[in-house]
């Protein structure tokens, strides 16, 4: 429970507080599809938008929570499609620009390996909202994504930033959440959201029924802990 958790329910919960908002599922899984309740068979997809040139207005699937731009696993082949493209490291943010101005926030879901799709995804993102689970193994994946981040900001995309860390799966009844917690506080000072996300059995729940835990049950702990976070990051953003 990590990255399309949050990406799904942070989304979700900013559009709940009225902001415009478009979740770019960009993972050939399609988890962030599925989980805003939008089918994985949907047509245009992000993949014909960044392969085929499709239009990305006819792509945005409107739904009770946002806007999404869904994923499936035609997705899965695009890495090597890619390749022999003119700008494609920029396929995605050049299919953004033309959608933008219509949305306050729009969100990546990126795979969960460091390849061609994710290094597009840095490419058309202003900044970047690492969630980082509780256990030990995820520090070690930590430093080889702030590497590959380094290099996409070097070289691709000067104005990449970090936007902020987002604990999820914290339980404070463990000393190993709290070790985690310390360590991850010292890399990133004044960059860690005070807004932790509990282990929550609902939270794992709500994707089954294609609903963010706003709407599958909006009294759990995981969706205060998502309300409190999207309340953290607008006053960030002011």
């Amino acid at each position: 429970m990590g990255k399309t958790t949050t990406c799904v329910n942070l989304a979700a919960a900013l559009h709940q507080k009225g902001r415009r908002v478009l979740v770019c599922d960009f993972d050939p899984q399609g988890n962030a599809t599925s989980g805003f309740g939008v089918d994985k068979t949907a047509s245009p997809s992000i993949y014909d938008v960044i392969i085929s040139g499709a239009d990305v207005t006819r792509a945005v699937v409107s739904t009770p929570w946002g806007d999404v731009l869904p994923a499936n696993k035609a997705l899965s082949g695009a890495t090597v499609e890619l390749i022999g493209m003119d700008r494609r490291e920029y396929r995605l943010k050049d299919a953004l620009a033309l959608v933008s101005g219509r949305y306050d926030e729009i969100f990546i879901d990126c795979p969960p390996s460091l390849e061609l799709l994710t290094l597009d995804a840095l490419c058309a993102a202003d900044s970047l909202i690492v969630p980082v689970q509780c256990e030990y193994y995820a520090l070690e994946g930590l430093s080889d994504l702030l590497y590959t981040v380094r290099l996409a900001k070097k070289s691709l995309n000067p104005s990449l930033e970090l936007e902020g860390v987002v604990l999820t799966m914290y339980d404070g009844r463990t000393n190993l959440s709290m070790q985690v917690a310390e360590e991850v506080k010292r890399h990133f000072p004044g960059k860690v959201y005070a807004a932790v996300v509990p282990r929550n059995v609902r939270l794992s729940e709500a994707p089954s029924h294609g609903k963010p835990i706003c709407a599958y049950d909006g009294l759990s702990r995981g969706a205060e802990a998502y309300a409190a976070l999207a309340e953290e990051f607008l006053s960030r953003q002011r």
